[in-house]
């Protein structure tokens, strides 16, 4: 009867409203949290989405495909996105725990502790992240682009967070760390140079070629094929030196991105015929060379 009788009032004491209402109070604002957390998830995402609107609009006058621009777009507003849902939902956490009484001073110092021990080993990684990020958001250099990245030549393939992919002329990849590019040069960005440059024997017509020259870049840039890739005429600079072998005669054409070497092509083509019917000599081979 003893026993019956302390469950009987066990139970009517925790039947009373006045014990409840503190955790009912505690739910609804933990509750409140996540839902607050939700809503800031959603918001961060809506902002960034409208901050990739802003950064396709940006970079839309830079030819480049439409479809390369949303996808440099899609990676960082994605990388972007998780670390602002990461960073919140820890915020959430941390807050719901002391809403329901928990200690979290040590829970704050284990985060630190761990968060620091991260850091300090993925420095590197977090560095690989933070220079792709910059590459794809400053758009400093595209997929198709013939780049210069710390001595190293190559023709652009991937853009990642962590690396960037470069297809060399022999065909060898080299993969580069973001975090480790001290020195880029983009010959690509926006139009080109084709540097042109050839060598004549000593004694032959120096204006003769040079008129050849001109006439050739004018008539390559009347071309059906060629003309388009043309972004203005070209410029004959002269003679750029007296070499060991003879004069040089230097000149430069301003063409699309990642077309100077085709138009450089035609233009030697042209050039050659037009010295070898001209009369125009080239010195002859060094010793020892094919």
């Amino acid at each position: 009867m003893f026993l019956v009788q302390i469950s009987h009032e066990a139970g009517l004491e925790w039947a009373r409203l006045e014990r409840w209402v503190p955790v009912a109070e505690k739910g609804a604002r933990v509750a409140i949290i996540i839902a607050g957390a939700w809503l800031a998830t959603l918001l961060a995402r809506r902002l960034l989405g409208r901050l990739r609107t802003y950064a396709l609009r940006e970079m839309d006058h830079r030819n480049e495909p439409h479809i390369e621009l949303e996808k440099r777009a899609a990676t960082a507003i994605a990388t972007l996105s998780k670390l602002a849902a990461l960073l919140i939902w820890l915020i959430a956490v941390v807050m719901a725990l002391h809403e329901l009484s928990f200690n979290i001073q040590p829970i704050l110092a284990g985060f630190g502790v761990a968060g620091l021990a991260v850091g300090l080993g993925a420095q590197a990684l977090i560095k690989d992240w933070l220079g792709g990020l910059l590459l794809l958001l400053e758009d400093q250099i595209r997929i198709g682009d013939f780049v210069v990245i710390n001595g190293i030549h190559g023709s652009v393939e991937e853009i990642n967070l962590r690396t960037t992919v470069l297809r060399g002329e022999s065909g060898a990849v080299h993969i580069i760390s973001n975090g480790l590019i001290n020195t880029l040069s983009n010959t690509t960005r926006e139009y080109a140079y084709y540097l042109f440059q050839v060598t004549i024997a000593y004694g032959a017509d120096v204006d003769r070629a040079l008129k050849i020259v001109e006439d050739m870049g004018l008539e390559l840039s009347h071309d059906g094929n060629i003309g388009p890739m043309i972004l203005a005429p070209m410029e004959v600079m002269g003679v750029d030196r007296l070499g060991d072998r003879g004069p040089v005669i230097r000149a430069r054409i301003r063409t699309q991105a990642s077309r100077q070497d085709k138009v450089g092509w035609e233009l030697n083509r042209r050039v050659n015929q037009a010295f070898t019917t001209a009369g125009i000599a080239f010195p002859p081979a060094t010793a020892g060379k094919g």
